[in-house]
């Protein structure tokens, strides 16, 4: 038996919530085999982030090459990129075909507010995504609109499908509607509303890299993108939920990946 194989392009998270340590805890438990390539080093934990180290162009280069050389890669994660040289590296890989599956979650900030990344660098890589998972305040970012009121969220995502991917999800974990976390969905010519339970909880820290990276999971398993992203947020919800009486960390902690909470 062969094991499924998703590739995480993205920063390192000391603390181990978010960025390359967050996605390839979901790859593994969602049944994938993880691959990675490293954009950045980052120094943080659940307080803030204290340092960022980005990587130089050609090393990233250098682990896509070695990855993509030997490994039967399903699909692709995206997260922080940190520098517009770096999304030109990333990019030119896209544009060869190499990246399948792309699934890009456009980081421009952590949950404790530092800056992780800028508008350009995630514009370069866009026109080649399969799925693009932007919170409210990303969308508002990347479309220079207000993304507040439901009818603003759904604009949103329209604009941002006419710029480039193929399927965009503006998730609304921030926001409460009735009791509710929505998300919206919009490709292929139609717009779905996805609902589920707003977990109370302060350990949210890696919410939109793990909706992402199981995302990029279930559409290397197969699932067309609405089924992948109705099960990647069912998945995120388990583990807001497992993760809710935590005793980790001071600040925004991580979330329950493996279920220890049951």
């Amino acid at each position: 038996m062969t094991p499924t194989t998703v590739l995480t392009i993205a920063g390192s998270d000391s603390g181990g919530g978010a960025g390359i340590q967050a996605d390839l805890k979901v790859f593994a438990a969602l049944g994938a085999y993880g691959t990675s390539v490293l954009t950045a080093v980052t120094a943080q934990n659940t307080r803030g982030v204290d340092a960022v180290l980005p990587l130089p162009p050609r090393t990233v280069t250098e682990q896509l090459d070695s990855v993509l050389g030997d490994f039967r890669v399903r699909a692709v994660k995206i997260g922080m990129l940190g520098t517009p040289a770096v999304a030109d590296a990333v990019a030119g890989a896209a544009r060869a075909g190499r990246l399948p599956h792309l699934v890009i979650d456009p980081v421009l900030a952590a949950t404790s507010g530092h800056r992780l990344g800028v508008i350009g660098a995630v514009e370069r890589l866009l026109p080649y995504a399969e799925v693009a998972t932007p919170n409210r305040a990303e969308a508002a970012a990347l479309t220079g609109r207000p993304v507040t009121t439901a009818e603003e969220v759904v604009a949103a995502a329209r604009a941002l499908v006419a710029g480039g991917p193929a399927h965009v999800v503006i998730t609304g974990g921030d926001t409460v509607t009735g009791g509710e976390a929505v998300d919206v969905l919009h490709g292929g010519g139609a717009t779905v509303l996805l609902r589920a339970p707003r977990v109370p909880t302060r350990h949210s820290h890696g919410t939109g890299c793990t909706f992402s990276a199981a995302i990029a999971v279930r559409l290397a398993l197969g699932d067309p993108v609405p089924v992948a992203v109705v099960a990647a947020k069912r998945y995120v919800t388990r583990a807001l939920t497992g993760a809710r009486d935590w005793e980790l960390g001071a600040g925004h902690g991580p979330l329950d990946h493996f279920g220890w909470s049951g």
